[in-house]
């Protein structure tokens, strides 16, 4: 509903574990406001929920090999 819609993106905007993450190998960058659709990671997945079989989208690394990035 349009109330819990409100509610996902206050409590995202408020969550301190919403950080980005690059990979280091492409530079492809993890936004966990946007997931990973793709391969079925919804809007709101911290990185560190991301399953341990995950892998980047464009060039297979796993997340061994992701850093924490800033904008």
């Amino acid at each position: 509903t349009n109330l819990s819609v409100r509610f996902t993106k206050c409590y995202l905007k408020t969550n301190s574990t919403m950080q980005k993450y690059r990979c280091t190998i492409c530079d492809w960058v993890y936004d966990p406001y946007v997931g990973d659709p793709e391969h079925n990671i919804p809007p709101g997945t911290p990185f560190e929920d991301l399953p341990e079989d995950w892998t980047c989208p464009l060039c297979l690394v796993g997340k061994e090999d992701f850093e924490p990035y800033e904008e």
